[in-house]
């Protein structure tokens, strides 16, 4: 099924869709107590999908995680509708999707990651193409997802979904974009909720400096640090927990590379 939203690129002055590897620095960390999160109760939503197979269409997004093979994503993946997608705190979220109600439907239940929105379509009716439309709660999922839970030929399906804990190995990547006076981070392999609220940024010169949002799963920070050791620390949006990784990145730390920290949400 050919997709019908337009979608958020990743063509915007200040992005690059390919990650750079993984500079595993050695990274302390620190994280405030707290419950892990749990799965939600079920609800009710629809479900449609973009792409094909392969999952190319899929690539990129609006949270900017880039290439989702590279990032660790892969196809099981979902462009919210804009009530989900809450202006990108919600990238990274993981749901428990199943179909139900439908001669189309498969028994199984996929977990797919939030890695895009899907738009609304204001010259569609909600109930016949508009499906991303205010105030649906809606999934566009990456083919080989919805292939995992229906017909691929159905089109749209109804389907229960839950938030559930996103199960990550390793620490929290944090992929470098911008200059030696802007620092753009796009936050990745979150666990727990999935999700960031709000990001700091520490220099072995500087204070704790706030990051503000950017767009998606990306915050920056207006400072000269180049050449310093860099510091985060996050606040989950969902539990509100708190963690600081100290020390992800060394002192010679460049644009275009992704370092991990030891520590995550819970």
């Amino acid at each position: 099924m050919a997709s019908f939203h337009h979608r958020w690129s990743l063509t915007f002055f200040f992005v690059f869709a390919t990650l750079a590897p993984i500079d595993q620095a050695n990274a302390g960390g620190y994280s405030t107590p707290s419950v892990a999160f749990k799965a939600t109760p079920w609800k009710l939503a629809h479900a449609t999908f973009y792409g094909d197979e392969t999952a190319r269409e899929t690539m990129g997004g609006a949270c900017g995680y880039g290439n989702l093979f590279n990032s660790g994503y892969g196809t099981d993946t979902a462009a919210l509708s804009s009530v989900l997608y809450s202006n990108g705190y919600s990238c990274g979220q993981c749901y428990q999707i199943k179909c139900t109600q439908s001669k189309d439907c498969y028994s199984t239940i996929v977990t797919v990651t939030a890695t895009n929105l899907c738009p609304p379509n204001w010259s569609q009716n909600t109930d016949h193409g508009g499906w991303c439309n205010p105030p649906r709660t809606h999934f566009d999922m990456a083919k080989p997802a919805f292939m995992k839970i229906a017909q691929w030929k159905a089109g749209i399906v109804p389907v229960s979904y839950r938030r559930v804990p996103c199960v990550i190995k390793g620490g929290i990547k944090f992929s470098f974009q911008g200059n030696g006076y802007w620092l753009l981070v796009y936050v990745m392999n979150v666990g727990g909720g999935g999700d960031v609220a709000s990001m700091w940024v520490k220099g072995t010169k500087t204070n704790w400096l706030s990051m503000s949002h950017n767009w998606g799963a990306s915050y920056q920070a207006f400072a000269t640090l180049s050449g310093q050791a860099l510091s985060f620390k996050l606040t989950s949006y969902t539990s509100h927990e708190t963690i600081i990784a100290t020390n992800v990145a060394p002192s010679n730390w460049h644009v275009g590379m992704t370092y991990q920290a030891n520590v995550n949400f819970h």
